[in-house]
């Protein structure tokens, strides 16, 4: 136990270190529950994957002991945990199909390099603010993962769209890598730029009174970019939700840094215009909008790239009820993708109602974690860029839920944490060690020092703080 005389940072860690412990518990449980519900005795390879996960977050964890001993104490045990969900439902429908070590031993495989790139990060980021040095550069790199697809050879087209690079027996999407280096981009410019932007705009007036603002010709510039690369995106490789998402984040990212409505009104005309024109042109938009709007029609339900997979899943939600119907029965297993982009449907099948529910809390849980570290962040840059990262997972997991449900076209999207794929896995985890370095730098209880005359003056402890996203200092240096 810890008393009054024990450090703050220690007492987050023995926080963390205690969730963390709860998380493995439930895992190891889940694992056993399932190995049961199949087979009737908890399954051999259970050692292997505690040992896998539960050493893998414990490294982190003494990592963050000695690396950022200020970090967010919830959030490696709330990533441990959906990680942990995810490996147990993939492990129990591959299970169900006889095929049990296909595709859980390499998401294990995946988990632990997960877990390493995150313990990396916080090994090479010590200073999240100095990542805005390079922001054209984070932004080639961004565009070229994203239209790395569309090269011959290597580019696979798959599913109804261009989304993977293709090596032998593995496959990478290079969208999710993409990601990061386009938040950072996003966050380094408008971080520079944001007073002109906020500032600079044509008032519309009705009868004297102003109605809403709109921003200069010469300011629309990024806007249009990003609309014109969102379209071209979707276009050149068919991925309706990968256009959505970026252009979901510029707008977020925009207003967070402006706080001007019009551009969220604006942005979100432009690119429902285009989207309706790519519906006029292109049969693949058609067809989601088709299977979206029609999905229980006969002649969509059979027809060639139908909605079966969908209204499946509907009735394989149906079936989980309010606390699910375990392993070894149910119809989650074998509808196609069951085990990725409709892992959410897997889970309420298995889990039900009440399982979803506490996923989707804990999910929300780590989203909020993450806003909170945004607002505590000291430079511009660093809220910029938390922020951004937090609408990203958050955007994601509403996408995946309301493409399953019907609420909006299936967009064949990754749940992050949960669904099977390396890429997607070990993005999260590089996006969860972020997280934990910006939540360090925030609540580390050091002075920050300012220089006066040749003199170096101790400013109070929290003097420099930003209490929100509206905060403008921007430092490129050590604080």
């Amino acid at each position: 136990m810890t008393d009054e005389t024990t450090p703050p940072s220690q007492r987050r860690r023995n926080t963390e270190l205690a969730m963390l412990s709860v998380a493995l518990l439930v895992f190891v449980t889940g694992f056993c529950f399932a190995g049961l519900s199949l087979d009737g005795r908890v399954p051999d390879t259970l050692w292997m994957f505690a040992a896998v996960l539960g050493a893998g977050s414990l490294a982190v964890h003494v990592g963050l002991r000695f690396l950022a001993p200020h970090a967010d104490p919830l959030m490696l045990p709330l990533a441990v945990l959906l990680n942990g969900i995810g490996l147990v439902l993939i492990w129990g429908l591959h299970a169900e199909a006889g095929r049990p070590d296909s595709g859980a031993f390499r998401q294990l495989m995946w988990t632990g390099l997960g877990l390493m790139m995150c313990l990396a990060v916080l090994f090479a980021v010590r200073r999240p603010q100095h990542l805005q040095r390079y922001p054209y550069l984070m932004a080639l790199a961004g565009l070229v993962l994203i239209a790395s697809p569309m090269l011959p050879v290597i580019g696979l087209d798959q599913y109804g769209a261009r989304r993977w690079l293709s090596f032998g027996r593995y496959t990478v999407q290079p969208s999710e890598f993409a990601k990061v280096p386009l938040v950072i981009f996003l966050a380094a410019y408008l971080g520079m730029k944001r007073d002109m932007l906020a500032l600079a705009a044509t008032q519309i007036t009705v009868r004297g009174v102003k109605v809403f603002s709109v921003p200069r010709v010469r300011d629309m510039g990024p806007m249009t970019v990003a609309w014109g690369i969102a379209i071209l995106l979707l276009v050149g490789t068919k991925d309706l939700g990968t256009s959505l998402l970026l252009f979901g984040l510029f707008l977020a990212m925009f207003y967070t840094a402006t706080q001007r409505k019009s551009w969220v009104g604006i942005g979100l005309a432009m690119f429902l215009a285009g989207a309706y024109a790519a519906y006029l042109v292109f049969w693949h938009v058609q067809q989601r909008v088709t299977i979206w709007l029609h999905a229980f029609d006969p002649e969509v339900y059979y027809g060639p790239n139908g909605s079966y997979q969908v209204v499946e899943g509907l009735f394989a939600l149906a079936d989980g009820r309010l606390t699910g119907i375990g392993f070894g029965t149910g119809r989650a297993a074998g509808i196609f993708a069951s085990d990725s982009d409709l892992i959410l449907v897997s889970l309420g099948e298995k889990f039900g109602l009440a399982g979803l529910c506490a996923v989707m809390l804990a999910t929300l849980l780590l989203v909020e974690r993450a806003f909170r570290v945004a607002l505590d962040a000291r430079e511009l840059f660093v809220k910029l860029m938390t922020t951004g990262l937090a609408f990203l997972w958050a955007f994601q997991v509403f996408v995946v839920l309301g493409g399953v449900t019907l609420l909006i076209p299936l967009s064949g999207m990754t749940t992050p944490l949960l669904s099977t794929g390396g890429s997607s896995l070990i993005t999260s985890w590089i996006v969860v060690g972020l997280w934990l370095r910006v939540g360090d730098e925030a609540h580390r209880p050091a002075a920050p020092r300012v220089h006066d005359g040749g003199a170096t003056v101790e400013l109070p402890l929290g003097a420099s703080r930003g209490g929100g996203l509206n905060s403008s200092t921007s430092a490129t240096g050590p604080v």
